[in-house]
């Protein structure tokens, strides 16, 4: 429902269905109108929209662009096809047209490539298989089945806040594009808003940074080199010269391929007195493999910066309110966990409201109850962040001193990390990096 009016607004309002449930206490709304007002409409939001839709839920699903919008995010990682189930959505994504993703290869500064990380190494399901999309197409195609599976979407409005009547969320406050206010109440509300943090900006919720402050600079290209056969999908990781900095290399539909830089900030962006397109093509320079995959290539799209971007809100939910996605944490994009952990948190968000609903509980402690399993899956992947950061580290070296974790490596970049214990794999990790640390320090 493009460009909403007020009265577009109220007629959703009162036509929608009367909520299944039994409804907790709603401040004063009274009898709100929907059960679940989900904020955003990315993964996340569409996630915790269809799921919650699908289980019985009255959803209104609100998105602030009228259209399509271009986003990085493009790879996904393996495991992200069982949410993808449970929102009803895996066929229509199976049949969308984009590039499979069977395999992440990295290569070091000096060049030299690993071998690929083949998902079906530690899985023999289709799910092994996974896609790099085009965001602004895979987003509309999350949203469309938010819609069919029973979520009221409206587009083109903006919420202005979340309301409260004490510490209860108990509704949301939104501008039309008219310029109109309409308010509408919910039992719960889920902020999918992205890095646009709409309730930790109200409520100035506390926010640990990562210390992974980087930034990145990307682009597209048409016509660049692409492997053949299997590996065509593959994501690929590879270091500059100097180590200061990597590049993604990931192959889209179309003959595109999406191809960012990532540096510490203060180094890439900060500190430099280039141009973004300057400080690009002198990375370029610095990594012989980037340059020889993009000769002959047409970039088209204009570069674009993105800066900061690791942080976790302390608080991710309330009582009648969760955050998921980016509004509640994000970790930096080298393994391209970005979309897995966002649709999983929205995945179980929706499960934990449904629950909430049928038990008359919303409170903080329901909404929240999935903080410490998504945690646990969380940790793993920064872990191994951490670790590819690390200038003692390298995925080659480590793993031929310690051949009995390639299933762990390949477990994180899958995405299967809820239910493995990685404690030993990361102390490896850390004693293989000490022994170089110490190695340097002699040498040195």
């Amino acid at each position: 429902m493009p460009n909403p009016t007020r009265e577009a607004l109220a007629v959703i309002a009162e036509t929608a269905m009367t909520p299944p449930h039994t409804q907790p206490t709603n401040g004063g709304f009274g009898s709100p109108e929907y059960d679940v007002i989900v904020v955003g409409g990315g993964p996340a939001g569409s996630a915790a929209a269809s799921i919650a839709a699908r289980g019985g839920a009255t959803v209104l699903l609100l998105e602030r662009n009228v259209g399509p919008t271009f986003k990085i995010g493009e790879s996904l990682m393996p495991e992200t096809y069982w949410t993808l189930a449970k929102m009803g959505v895996l066929d229509r994504v199976k049949k969308a047209g984009f590039v499979e993703k069977h395999s992440v290869q990295f290569f070091s500064k000096s060049g030299k490539g690993s071998a690929p990380f083949y998902f079906d190494s530690m899985n023999e399901h289709e799910s092994a298989q996974t896609w790099q999309v085009h965001r602004a197409d895979f987003d509309e195609l999350l949203m469309d089945n938010a819609s069919e599976q029973g979520a009221e979407v409206v587009r083109g409005c903006s919420v202005r806040q979340v309301l409260f009547d004490g510490d209860q969320a108990c509704g949301v406050s939104v501008r039309t594009s008219e310029g109109e206010t309409v308010e509408l109440g919910a039992l719960a509300v889920v902020d999918a808003t992205g890095q646009g943090n709409l309730i930790p900006r109200a409520q100035k919720l506390e926010r640990l940074d990562y210390g992974l402050a980087h930034a990145a600079v990307f682009t597209h290209w048409q016509g660049a080199y692409r492997e053949r056969g299997r590996d065509e999908g593959a994501t690929i990781i590879l270091h500059t010269e100097d180590g200061g900095s990597w590049f993604w290399y990931i192959p889209l539909a179309n003959d595109v391929v999406s191809v960012g830089v990532v540096g510490d900030q203060q180094a890439l962006i900060t500190d430099s007195d280039l141009m973004p397109h300057e400080i690009f093509f002198a990375e370029v320079e610095k990594c012989a493999e980037i340059k020889r995959r993009i000769a002959g290539a047409v970039q088209c799209r204009p570069l674009q910066v993105l800066k900061d971007f690791s942080y976790k809100n302390l608080q991710h939910a309330g009582d009648g309110w969760v955050l998921v996605g980016d509004a509640y944490s994000f970790i930096d994009p080298v393994y391209s966990s970005g979309v897995f952990l966002a649709l999983k948190s929205g995945e179980m968000a929706a499960e934990a409201i449904l629950d909430g609903l049928d038990s008359n509980d919303l409170s903080a402690s329901q909404l929240g109850r999935f903080e410490a399993e998504l945690q646990k899956g969380m940790d793993a992947v920064l872990g191994l962040v951490r670790s590819f950061y690390s200038p003692d580290f390298s995925f080659g070296g480590f793993l031929r001193n310690y051949p009995q974790h390639q299933e762990a490596v390949t477990k994180i970049l899958i995405g299967d990390v809820f239910e493995s214990d990685f404690s030993a794999f990361f102390d490896h990790v850390a004693e293989y990096q000490q022994a170089g640390a110490d190695l340097g320090s002699v040498s040195g």
